[in-house]
C-alpha cells in the first residue's frame, strides 16, 4: 500500500463529498458571523458595561470573518472509537458548528488537534488516518492518506512540500498547516514557561512565535484577555510582514510594535559605540544612583499651624522617615509616602492635645503648603528627562553617579559633547529611550503584560533587553533570534545572557536547524560564514535541495537579472547595500517597483531593499548586489551578509563588480 494516497486515485465521490464538508462549513462560519452581528450591547445595563461588551461582540464578529482563499481546514483526523469524540474530526484555523452545536472544524489548538503534528506510525495517538488537504486558492483540490495504525515508514507529503514551497507575494502566511513536530512543541509550551528559540534561516521561527501566542490566547482567553499579548518587532516594515498571521488565525486583538514604539520613537544619531555603552546593563545602576541622588539630607523640621495650635516635627525625625523610605520603595511613591508620614506625626500630635483627626484631615496636612515645601526641597518631583539629562551634561554628576561602574575614558563617552540647554530642548537617542524608560520605571512601576514576543532579539542591547523584561515581570515571554544574525555592535553571544537581563532566566533555550523554506544549495552558500560570525552555531540544514536554486554573477546587471526573475512566480526582492538603494532603483526604471523604507506598509511583487531592512523579511527570489560593500558598509559586515543571502525561498542570484568575501571563494 502506498504510503501517501493522492486525490487522482480516490473515486470522485470521496472528494466530492470532501469538498460538500468544506461548504458545509463554510456556510456555518457564515450563520455563526451572521448571529454574531445581530447581538446588541443595548442589554448590558450603563454606559460603561454597553461600550465594553460593544467591543468584546465586535472583536468576535471580526474573529469570524472568512478568508475565501484561505482554506478553512486542512486536516482530517480518523480516529479508533473508545471515548466519546467524535471519530472524524476535521482540523482547521478555527473552531466551526452548525445549527445544532455539532463541530464541523475543531480549532488546530484544541488539545485533540495535536495529533495531527504528533501522531506517527510509533506512536499513532489513537489515530487511524491522517488526511492532508490541498488547495487552490480556497477551492479543495486533491488530498493524502497516511495510514497510521499500520506501522512501517510513511514517506514525504507532496502536499506539504507542495505547501511550504508554494510561491508568496505580500504579507507572511500563517503555517498552521504545516507546523512540524519540534515546531508544535514550542507553539505549545504552557503560559508560564519563557522560552527561547534560537532558529536558523528558514525554520519557521517567527512563525512559531506567532503561532504560540495565538495557541496561548486560545488556552488562556479570560486571563491574556485582561493583562495582554504584545509583538515585538524590530521595525515597521517587519510588523507589516507579519501583520496578517494573527488575524487569519482569527486573533485580532494583539498589540504589535517595534521597540522604539514602545519606548519612544527617539533617533537622534550617535556614535555606535557610544549606544553601545549605554546600552550596557551597569547603567542600570548607574542610573538608580543618579535619581536617588537628588534626595537632599533634612537640615529642617517641618511646623504645621492650626488655628492657634503649632504642630512640629522636628529635623531628627524628618530625617529618620526620609532614611526608612529611602531605597525600600519606588521614587514616586517614596514621595508620596514622605508627605503621608509627615501628617501622620502631625497627627500624633493633635491627638496628644485631645483632638479626634480622622483620614480626612491627615490628606488635608499632607497636601498643606508647610508639608509640601519640605517634601519638594528634601524629595523633589523629578522626570526620568530630568534626570538624564543631568547625567549627560555634568561630568562630577555622572562620576558620582558611576563611582567604579565605568572607567574614565567610557565617561567621557556617556557624556554630551554640546550639551542641550535643559531637558524639555534635549534630543534623545535610540540608546537614550531604554535608559529614559530604566528611570520611568524607578520613579513609577511599569505596568506588565500575561504574554511578550520579541523576535530579532538577537540585537537588541541588555538596557532594551530589560525594558522589555519590565513588560512581562510577572507573565512569561517567547525570544526569538538567530546569534549568527546578530548585525549590532551590542548583539549578544549567549542566548542564556539575554534572558538574564530579560528577568527570566529560567527560560528554556531551544533550537532549531531544521529549514523548510531556504534551499540547501542557498543555505550551504551561507553557511560558510558562519564560522567567522558564529564560530559555535551548527551549520543550518534544509529538506529542500533546491538544485539550481543559486547564481553567482561577475558583472551582471541588475535589470536583466530582475527580468529573469520577474518571468517566473513570486515574489521579488532586490537586496542592496544602502548607499546604492537610488542607483539601483534608478536602474529597474522602466520596471514597477517599490523600495522598502523602515516604516513601509505597501505590498509589491518586485522590491529594492537596503541590506538593514532585510533582517526577518524573505522572498522567493532574491537578487543580492554587491556583497562586499554589504560587509565594508558595518563593523558586523559579514553577519549583515549572511542576513541578506538568507532571505531566499526559491532562488539566489548573487551579481557582484568588486571581489567576493574570502570566506564566500574557499
Amino acid at each position: 500500500m502506498p504510503a501517501h494516497q493522492l486525490a487522482p486515485d480516490i473515486p470522485a465521490d470521496v472528494l466530492a463529498s470532501e469538498q460538500a464538508h468544506l461548504a458545509e462549513s463554510r456556510a456555518a462560519l457564515k450563520a455563526m458571523r451572521t448571529h454574531a452581528e445581530s447581538l446588541s450591547a443595548d442589554a448590558a445595563g450603563d454606559w460603561v458595561s454597553q461600550q465594553i461588551l460593544q467591543s468584546l461582540l465586535d472583536q468576535r464578529v471580526a474573529a469570524l470573518a472568512d478568508h475565501p482563499d484561505t482554506p478553512l481546514f486542512f486536516g482530517r483526523l480518523d480516529r479508533s472509537a473508545g471515548d466519546d469524540l467524535p471519530t472524524t474530526i476535521y482540523v482547521g484555523r478555527r473552531h466551526v458548528h452548525d445549527g445544532n452545536s455539532r463541530a464541523l472544524v475543531i480549532d488546530w489548538r484544541a488539545p485533540v488537534s495535536r495529533a495531527f503534528y504528533q501522531a506517527s506510525p510509533a506512536e499513532p495517538m489513537d489515530i487511524v488516518r491522517r488526511r492532508r488537504f490541498g488547495y487552490h486558492g480556497g477551492a479543495l483540490t486533491a488530498f493524502e492518506d497516511e495510514p497510521l495504525a499500520e506501522g512501517g515508514e510513511i514517506g514525504p507529503s507532496k502536499i506539504l512540500t507542495e505547501e511550504i514551497e508554494r510561491p508568496r507575494t505580500g504579507p507572511m502566511r500563517d503555517i498552521v498547516a504545516t507546523i512540524q513536530p519540534d515546531q508544535d512543541e514550542i507553539v505549545r509550551s504552557t503560559l508560564s514557561q519563557t522560552v527561547c528559540v534560537q532558529g536558523a534561516p528558514g525554520t519557521g521561527k517567527t512563525a512559531v512565535g506567532l503561532h504560540r501566542a495565538a495557541y496561548l490566547l486560545f488556552t488562556h482567553r479570560e486571563r491574556l484577555a485582561r493583562s495582554g499579548v504584545m509583538i515585538v518587532g524590530p521595525n515597521k516594515a517587519f510588523l507589516s510582514y507579519i501583520s496578517s498571521v494573527l488575524p487569519a488565525l482569527g486573533e485580532v486583538k494583539v498589540d504589535q510594535t517595534t521597540v522604539a514604539g514602545l519606548l519612544g520613537e527617539h533617533a537622534w544619531p550617535e556614535e555606535p559605540m557610544v549606544s553601545a555603552v549605554k546600552g550596557d546593563a551597569r547603567m542600570a545602576a548607574v542610573l538608580e544612583r543618579a535619581l536617588w541622588l537628588h534626595i537632599v539630607k533634612p537640615e529642617e523640621g517641618v511646623v504645621y499651624t492650626k488655628g492657634a495650635y503649632r504642630f512640629r516635627v522636628a529635623d531628627y525625625e524628618v530625617r529618620e522617615i526620609v532614611a526608612s523610605l529611602r531605597g525600600t520603595t519606588r521614587y514616586g511613591p517614596g514621595r508620596a509616602a514622605l508627605a503621608q508620614r509627615l501628617a501622620h506625626q502631625v497627627l500624633v500630635r493633635m491627638e496628644q492635645r485631645g483632638e479626634s483627626p480622622d483620614d480626612r484631615v491627615q490628606d488635608a496636612v499632607a497636601r498643606s503648603k508647610p508639608v509640601k515645601q519640605l517634601v519638594d526641597a528634601v524629595w523633589p518631583k523629578l522626570t526620568p528627562e530630568q534626570v538624564l539629562f543631568r547625567l549627560l551634561s555634568d561630568p562630577a554628576f555622572l562620576a558620582k553617579a558611576c563611582k567604579s561602574d565605568f572607567s574614565p575614558e567610557e565617561q567621557e563617552m556617556l557624556l554630551w559633547r554640546k550639551p542641550f540647554r535643559g531637558h524639555r530642548s534635549a534630543k534623545w537617542s535610540a540608546a537614550d529611550a531604554a535608559l529614559l524608560d530604566e528611570l520611568a520605571d524607578l520613579i513609577e512601576r511599569t505596568p506588565s503584560l500575561g504574554h511578550l514576543v520579541v523576535d530579532e532579539a538577537q540585537d537588541l542591547s541588555e538596557m532594551q533587553l530589560r525594558a522589555l523584561g519590565r513588560r512581562c515581570r510577572n507573565g512569561s515571554a517567547t525570544v526569538l533570534g538567530d546569534l549568527a544574525q546578530g548585525t549590532t555592535p551590542w548583539s549578544t553571544s549567549s542566548w542564556e545572557t539575554v534572558l538574564k537581563h530579560l528577568g527570566q532566566a529560567d527560560g528554556e533555550v531551544t533550537e532549531l536547524t531544521l529549514g523548510f523554506r531556504v534551499p540547501r544549495e542557498v543555505l550551504d552558500y551561507a553557511a560558510q560564514l558562519l564560522p567567522s560570525i558564529a564560530p559555535g552555531l551548527a551549520p543550518p540544514r534544509s529538506l529542500r535541495p533546491g538544485v539550481g536554486s543559486l547564481a553567482v554573477r561577475q558583472g551582471g546587471a541588475v535589470a536583466e537579472a530582475v527580468r529573469e526573475a520577474l518571468e517566473r512566480e513570486g515574489s521579488i526582492g532586490v537586496i542592496v547595500p544602502d548607499a546604492l538603494v537610488a542607483g539601483v532603483s534608478a536602474e529597474l526604471d522602466g520596471l514597477a517597483h517599490a523600495v522598502l523604507g523602515p516604516d513601509s506598509t505597501e505590498e509589491h511583487r518586485l522590491l529594492v531593499i537596503p541590506a538593514t531592512l532585510a533582517k526577518g523579511l524573505e522572498y522567493d527570489h532574491v537578487i543580492v548586489v554587491e556583497p562586499a560593500d554589504i560587509v565594508a558598509a558595518e563593523p558586523r559586515g559579514l553577519a549583515r551578509l549572511y542576513v541578506v543571502l538568507t532571505r531566499a525561498v526559491t532562488s539566489l542570484t548573487v551579481l557582484h563588480h568588486k571581489a567576493l568575501p574570502a570566506q564566500l571563494t574557499a
